[in-house]
């Protein structure tokens, strides 16, 4: 038995899009025995909806099959914050949704928060980065959902939470505190503890050298890249994070 940790965007699918034999690499999967998980570091839509959404194209989900940034947030939040500290959220309704469910008390005044949650946010202003700013001035910890600077789409690509680190950064002068996301070990270690294996006996699929495959490497587990997404053969040439297999498609993963 192997477990298989696939990232969504620009792996499965992209939009609206699902990769050309995606729903059949993936159901040999699971009907040869192997474990499936889906791990996403995109934070805009709910992990209902993306079980919905994969189960739409054709890859029966449950919610318990999808972990993403949002969830990885609120289970550490859960763990480090302390009776009556607040969060100060920029983010959008769905990271909302899930801190509330794990009983995470949330404020707008940055002058009384204890951790700030940063995420992919389409109506960020000027006004949300001077409240994050005043935050982190008066002590918050940030904690960044994910560090992806790019979201694949269709049509392209779109700026994702890492252009909000950036705005963060360049007006404190210092990196965020912590990322949850991939590539950390907090969301490798959620992925495999809910596969039930060693990290020995997993691999990550997908299309990010610098989320995807650093963490697969970091944590011992197998990495493959698929070419459907952001990553390019030509990128991997010369990157730091060398993925032990290339693959041009999901389709693939099977034949590993």
């Amino acid at each position: 038995m192997r477990g298989f940790i696939f990232d969504l965007d620009g792996t499965v699918y992209l939009g609206e899009q699902l990769i050309p034999g995606a729903a059949e690499a993936i159901r040999t999967l699971r009907e040869r025995g192997d474990k499936v998980v889906f791990l996403s570091n995109k934070p805009i839509a709910t992990r209902e909806s993306y079980a919905h959404k994969l189960t739409k194209m054709g890859i029966p989900t449950s919610v318990d099959d999808v972990l993403n940034s949002s969830l990885i947030a609120a289970r550490y939040l859960q763990q480090k914050i302390k009776p009556g500290e607040r969060v100060m959220v920029i983010g959008e309704q769905p990271i909302r949704e899930e801190l509330r469910r794990h009983g995470i008390a949330m404020s707008s005044d940055p002058r009384e928060v204890a951790y700030v949650v940063l995420s992919w946010d389409r109506q960020f202003t000027y006004d949300k980065l001077n409240d994050l700013y005043q935050a982190v001035s008066n002590g918050a910890v940030v904690i960044a959902s994910n560090p992806d600077r790019t979201c694949p789409l269709e049509d392209g690509q779109v700026p994702d939470t890492g252009a909000l680190i950036g705005a963060l950064e360049g007006a404190t002068g210092r990196p965020v505190e912590l990322v949850v996301g991939k590539p950390s070990p907090i969301a490798a270690e959620m992925a495999v503890r809910h596969l039930g294996l060693d990290y020995t006996d997993c691999c990550v699929v997908g299309d990010r050298l610098e989320t995807d495959i650093k963490m697969g490497n970091d944590t011992g587990m197998q990495s493959v890249l698929v070419l459907t997404g952001i990553s390019t053969r030509e990128m991997a040439r010369t990157s730091l994070y060398q993925p032990s297999f290339i693959i041009d498609s999901i389709k693939e993963v099977v034949h590993l």
